[in-house]
């Protein structure tokens, strides 16, 4: 633990408050991907199964528990709550690509050619390009409420603060995940052009606007 990893799970866990705080206060999911939030669910789920047979830490189990549980919440909430106001019209992005990328990318680039470690690879993969089909409704819809930036902004800079935290467990501890490294540059890469839009607009208290 270091403090550029806890800063990032601080981050993690902002952009999963603000995300269920968007939903109940315009109580709807207009301009949310249920794709987007399906695909953290199977994220979460293949990442931690060894949730009930290897203890790490208390603080390691909580968030486990927590990013599981928000996940399935999420999609129960979008799902079941405000399932009225889904938009299959506009949350298209065809999600197969990703999930057949990333055992792809899982079967190339894993620690070992184990279950468990492919498993986990694929997880990892996955949730570098998670985040595609919300960023998809945003291109296709041009504008997003504040909010919902908000939580896209928290969630790419909790893996863009997991950067530094390799740095300093690199030269610190002599320990590189290689697998976690490349998967991390890809996601901030993805993450790259909301971030340059967020800084430009959202930041200097203007509405998120992309031309459609």
């Amino acid at each position: 633990m270091n403090i550029f990893r806890f800063l990032g799970d601080l981050s993690h866990l902002a952009s999963v408050f603000i995300l269920l705080y968007a939903i109940e206060q315009n109580r709807s999911i207009n301009g949310l991907s249920l794709k987007t939030q399906a695909l953290y669910v199977v994220v979460f789920v293949t990442r931690y199964l060894n949730l009930f047979t290897k203890f790490y830490s208390l603080y390691n189990t909580l968030l486990k528990i927590v990013f599981i549980a928000s996940s399935i919440y999420t999609v129960y909430v979008m799902v079941y709550k405000y399932h009225k106001s889904i938009t299959n019209h506009v949350d298209t992005f065809p999600v197969k690509y990703l999930l057949g990328g990333s055992v792809l990318a899982s079967l190339i680039f894993t620690h070992k050619y184990t279950p468990g470690e492919i498993v986990w690879s694929f997880s990892i993969w996955l949730e570098a390009v998670a985040i595609l089909p919300q960023l998809f409704i945003l291109q296709r819809t041009g504008e997003a409420e504040n909010i919902t930036t908000h939580y896209i902004f928290a969630l790419g800079l909790y893996r863009a603060l997991y950067i530094p935290n390799w740095i300093y467990r690199y030269f610190a501890e002599g320990h590189l995940d290689y697998v976690s490294v490349l998967a991390g540059l890809l996601q901030t890469a993805i993450y790259s052009d909301f971030f340059y839009i967020y800084y430009n607009k959202v930041m200097k208290g203007k509405k998120f606007e992309l031309p459609v």
